[in-house]
C-alpha cells in the first residue's frame, strides 16, 4: 500500500489511547566518511575521496523522495529538531547542506527556534567551512573529536591530529552560539593521567555541551575481531569518577548518562529521544518511531545507500517497519527515560504510550527495593546506583517473556 493508505490503516482502532502525540523531531542519515573507524558500529560506509557533487546531488534526491513518500504518516505535525547525522555529513559542503535544508522546510513545518544540528569531524573542513554551516541554516554544531592526543587518536584510526581537534573545536566556537565536542575514555592503553590531560585540554576550549563516552568494543567492527588492550573495569570506574569530579567543577551538569551540558545547552533533540518523543528518520539505515492515536510504529530504512537511493525513488525507502506492542511499551520507554538523571514525570508513561501507570507497578517497586529507583510516587528516576548500574535497572522493564 502506498503511505496514504497505509496512515488511514494506522489510524484505525487498537488497543493503546494516547491522548495526544508527542513531539516529532527529523533525524537525517548521511552516510559516508572517509574511513570507517574500527570501534563504530554505525550504518558508515567509507568513501576515501570524499562525496563528490554528482554523488551528492543523487542522495539528496533520494531523500527529498524519501521525506516526501512519508508526509502521509506525520502531515500537519510541526518539527520541534532537526539532526544531520552520519557518516561524517561535514563531507558535504555548506550549499549542499543549505539545498537539504530547503527541502525540508519546503515540506515539513518546523517549529519558531528548531533546533538543526549537524555532525562534523575534525580533518574534513577548511576554515569558515563552519560559518557557512551557520548560514546554511544549521543552528548547533557537534564536533567528533573523539580525543586530544595523537597517538589515542592513530589507534582509534581517526583521520585527524590533536592539532585539527583543537582548530575544529575554535571554529565551531566563532561560528555557533550552541556547539557539542564528543569524546571518548577507557581507550586502549589509556591511563588515569591521560585522561587528565584530555580533560585539561577540554577545560581549555570550554564547548558549551559534552558528550563523554566508554569506549565500547561493539559486534561487527574491526574492534571485535582484533580487541585492543582496554582499562579494566575498576580503572573505568576510576575514570568516570574523575569525569564526574572534573565536569562537575567546570559547571557542565550531567542531564545524561552520556551528555554534559553548561546551563542553556541541553541537546532538544537527543531529549526528545530521551523523553520518548517521535522521531521521522530519512536516510540510509534511518529509523524512525511515529506514534498515532492508537499505536507505536517502528520502521527502519535500507541500510546500503546505493540500494537506498534506488528504493526511495521508487517511494520504497522502508526495508520494514512494525508495531511494538503493548508488553514491550514499558521497557521502550524506560530505556530512553532512565538514561536521564532527572528521569521524568510519571504521567509521561501514560501520555506518550498509551498504557496505564499500573503496567510499570512491579518494576518500579523492583527498582525501589534494589535502591536503583528513587522513592517517587510522582516521577521515575533513577538513583545515583541506578544510574551507574543502568543495564540491571532497564531489565527490570523487559516483558516477563525477555527477563
Amino acid at each position: 500500500m502506498n503511505t496514504v493508505e497505509q496512515a488511514r490503516h494506522l489510524m484505525r482502532p487498537g488497543t493503546l489511547q494516547l491522548a495526544a502525540l508527542p513531539p516529532l523531531a527529523l533525524y537525517v542519515h548521511l552516510p559516508w566518511c572517509l574511513r570507517k573507524c574500527p570501534y563504530c558500529d554505525f550504518n558508515s560506509h567509507e568513501s576515501a575521496r570524499g562525496v563528490d557533487d554528482a554523488q551528492a546531488t543523487a542522495y539528496l534526491q533520494a531523500l527529498r523522495a524519501d521525506l516526501e513518500a512519508a508526509l502521509p504518516l506525520v502531515w500537519g505535525r510541526p518539527v520541534v529538531s532537526v539532526f544531520i547525522g552520519g557518516g561524517t555529513p561535514s563531507l558535504f559542503t555548506p550549499g549542499q547542506i543549505e539545498l537539504l535544508l530547503s527541502d525540508i522546510r519546503a515540506r515539513l513545518p518546523l517549529e519558531a527556534g528548531c533546533e538543526i544540528t549537524l555532525e562534523a569531524n575534525p580533518g574534513t573542513f577548511e576554515k569558515d567551512r563552519f560559518l557557512g554551516y551557520r548560514a546554511a541554516g544549521v543552528t548547533r554544531l557537534s564536533v567528533g573529536v573523539q580525543s586530544f592526543n595523537d597517538a589515542k587518536l592513530h589507534r582509534l584510526g581517526r583521520v585527524h591530529d590533536a592539532a585539527q581537534a583543537r582548530a575544529a573545536v575554535e571554529e565551531a566556537r566563532v561560528a555557533f552560539d550552541t556547539f557539542n565536542v564528543d569524546l571518548m575514555y577507557a581507550l586502549p592503553e589509556q591511563t588515569l593521567e591521560e585522561l587528565s590531560a584530555e580533560l585539561d585540554a577540554v577545560e581549555a576550549l570550554r564547548p558549551p555541551h559534552l558528550s563523554l563516552y566508554h569506549l565500547t568494543l561493539e559486534p561487527n567492527t574491526r574492534f571485535a575481531v582484533e580487541p585492543p588492550p582496554v582499562p579494566d573495569a575498576d580503572l573505568a570506574s576510576d575514570m568516570l569518577d574523575l569525569l564526574a569530579e572534573r565536569t562537575q567543577k567546570q559547571g557542565w551538569q550531567r542531564y545524561e548518562v552520556s551528555a554534559y551540558a553548561q546551563a542553556g545547552h541541553r541537546c532538544a533533540h537527543n531529549t526528545n529521544y530521551w523523553e520518548f518523543g517521535d522521531y521521522l528518520g530519512i536516510g540510509a539505515g534511518a529509523h524512525s518511531k511515529l506514534s498515532f492515536p492508537h499505536r507505536v510504529w517502528r520502521q527502519i530504512r535500507w541500510r546500503e545507500p546505493r540500494r537506498y537511493q534506488d528504493e526511495a525513488l521508487r517511494g520504497q525507502a522502508v526495508s520494514n517497519e512494525h508495531e511494538v506492542s503493548r508488553a514491550d511499551l514499558p521497557f521502550e520507554f524506560a530505556m530512553n527515560a532512565l538514561r536521564l538523571a532527572e528521569g521524568v514525570p510519571l504521567p509521561l508513561f501514560t501520555e506518550r504510550t498509551g498504557l496505564p501507570l499500573s503496567a510499570l507497578t512491579r518494576a518500579r517497586e523492583l527498582g525501589v527495593a534494589q535502591g536503583l529507583l528513587v522513592d517517587d510516587p510522582a516521577r521515575l528516576q533513577p538513583t545515583r546506583r541506578g544510574f551507574d548500574f543502568l543495564n540491571d535497572l532497564q531489565a527490570l522493564f523487559l516483558p516477563p517473556a525477555s527477563r
